[in-house]
């Protein structure tokens, strides 16, 4: 043992010796310091991503219809969703650390907090100071798409009659959801559900047809019943809903749980059939077909799969409907987002045409927008819903909205959208064949030097100024190395697969 360790440690000690020998006989240069890159947007401590998605920073003056917003009406809906924020506790912060925005958003909501303001100016400088703008589209798209949602008003009754016989249901008891308790106040609005068959085995939940059909009916599931099934689907497809009540009461419905299809568009099926022409396309166009057909439209109907179960929530008649960020909306300021991607509280500026005023109306639409929701259907980073209330006129407005609009994103500052840029190795400009052609890269010195060849001279067409491909050197190809093949080894006695 210790003939063993003499021996490791003359080993150690022999190479040390040959490292000092080595770094005294031979001197390396200093390698030359890479110069740093100059970036075109300040650095910031946080990076940022969107997948899927392109971005242009911007400067304020370069957001059309910035200054004549109502900056102070969105600072008040902003700083409700940061009472929420700032209530979140370390575990929910972790939640969205991979989200665009991920925890940046506690810095100016910290801010807010203790900020309050009541005149425009201070509000437009308090986004100013605290944000930066970023032009967000879908990659390789030049805009981002908005639609409209409200919540509805309808009539109903809390027993089942002959005129009120369509019902309304809550979140059913045997509704699973994989990684999450039955009783969980919040469910993914994406993904798979199911249903419990004997003590373990899990199917997928009933569709929209079963559920029609009388599946889960006669449980006591049943919060309200309204006239029309096509009140029901308009109720579901906006998440939300306000059911009056012959003595005067109302009851305030908000989304719970879904069944674990996709959304289908009713109205997309009407235009791939045909039935109603795109440019026409319009909720108000859909309840009017769906009325006129009542067969085609249980049949419509079906053809989206997805059912949604409703909550009571309680909210007085003042108060507007409750968001996926658990907090009421405010019309015409909050916006449904894709939650996916982006962390609620993120302001967006909205900028283009709606029709507001009529169907064929182009109204400029300029305003700051909070994300305060989500739904099934709003997918993408420059995709939202526009909140606008409640009832008819709401309705009719939201209905009409299917439009492409500029996306503006506010960054906190903390944010560096180019830091992750910013940290890939630059190649070595190196110029493509077809502009090597056209731009070569020679040694006029050389050039003058050398004797025009005849060849050369004969072979180049009269006119053409164009300096030949060869003036750039081009690598030597590789050496193709064949591969090795080595001996087939005998095969072994092994039984047949039957």
């Amino acid at each position: 043992m210790c003939a063993g360790v003499v021996a490791l440690s003359s080993f150690s000690l022999g190479a040390e010796a040959a490292r000092r020998h080595y770094r005294s006989h031979h001197h390396h240069p200093e390698l030359p310091a890479v110069p740093a890159r100059v970036l075109p947007y300040p650095q910031l401590p946080l990076p940022f991503e969107i997948p899927g998605a392109q971005y242009l920073p911007l400067t304020w003056a370069d957001v059309k219809g910035w200054s004549d917003d109502d900056h102070l009406a969105a600072y008040k809906t902003f700083r409700a969703s940061c009472r929420s924020i700032n209530a979140q506790t370390a575990a929910a912060e972790a939640k969205i650390e991979y989200k665009a925005l991920g925890a940046s958003l506690s810095e100016p909501c910290r801010i807010v907090k203790s900020l309050e303001l009541t005149d425009d100016a201070r509000a437009k400088a308090f986004f100013e100071e605290n944000f930066a703008p970023l032009r967000v589209s879908r990659l390789g798209e030049p805009d981002g798409f908005v639609t409209g949602y409200y919540e509805p008003v309808l009539d109903g009754s809390r027993t089942q009659t002959d005129v009120y016989n369509v019902p309304v249901y809550r979140r059913p008891s045997n509704l699973f959801v994989r990684g999450y308790k039955q009783d969980s106040v919040s469910l993914p609005n994406k993904g798979p559900v199911y249903r419990k068959v004997g003590r373990r085995k899990l199917v997928p939940y009933y569709d929209r047809g079963e559920i029609e059909d009388g599946k889960i009916a006669g449980r006591g599931l049943e919060i309200a019943w309204l006239k029309d099934p096509t009140d029901l689907l308009f109720a579901q497809i906006q998440g939300s809903a306000r059911i009056k009540f012959d003595d005067g009461t109302t009851v305030r419905l908000n989304y719970d749980a879904y069944n674990g299809y996709p959304y289908t568009a009713v109205g997309r099926v009407l235009i791939e059939r045909g039935i109603i022409p795109k440019e026409e396309m319009s909720m108000q166009k859909i309840r009017e077909w769906m009325a006129q057909n009542p067969d085609g439209a249980k049949e419509l109907r079906r053809q989206n799969r997805s059912y949604i179960f409703f909550r009571e929530v309680n909210l007085s008649d003042k108060d507007e409907a409750v968001g996926a960020q658990g907090i009421p909306l405010t019309a015409g300021r909050s916006i449904a987002v894709d939650k996916s991607l982006h962390v609620y509280g993120t302001p967006f500026f909205i900028e283009g045409e709606l029709p507001i005023d009529s169907e064929r109306a182009k109204t400029p639409f300029h305003r700051l927008m909070i994300a305060q929701d989500t739904g099934s259907a709003i997918i993408g980073p420059a995709r939202a819903d526009l909140y606008f209330g409640a009832g008819q006129e709401a309705g009719r407005v939201s209905g009409r909205l299917r439009h492409a609009m500029h996306f503006v994103m506010l960054v906190p500052k903390s944010v560096d959208p180019v830091a992750r840029g910013a940290r890939l190795p630059v190649p070595d400009p190196r110029p493509s064949e077809r502009i090597a052609k056209l731009f070569p890269q020679t040694d006029p010195a050389k050039d003058s030097a050398k004797p025009a060849t005849p060849a050369a001279a004969a072979t180049q067409p009269k006119g053409d100024t164009v300096a030949a491909a060869s003036a750039v050197p081009l690598p030597a190809p590789r050496p193709v190395i064949e591969p090795v093949r080595e001996p087939r080894r005998p095969a072994k006695n092994r039984p047949h697969r039957q």
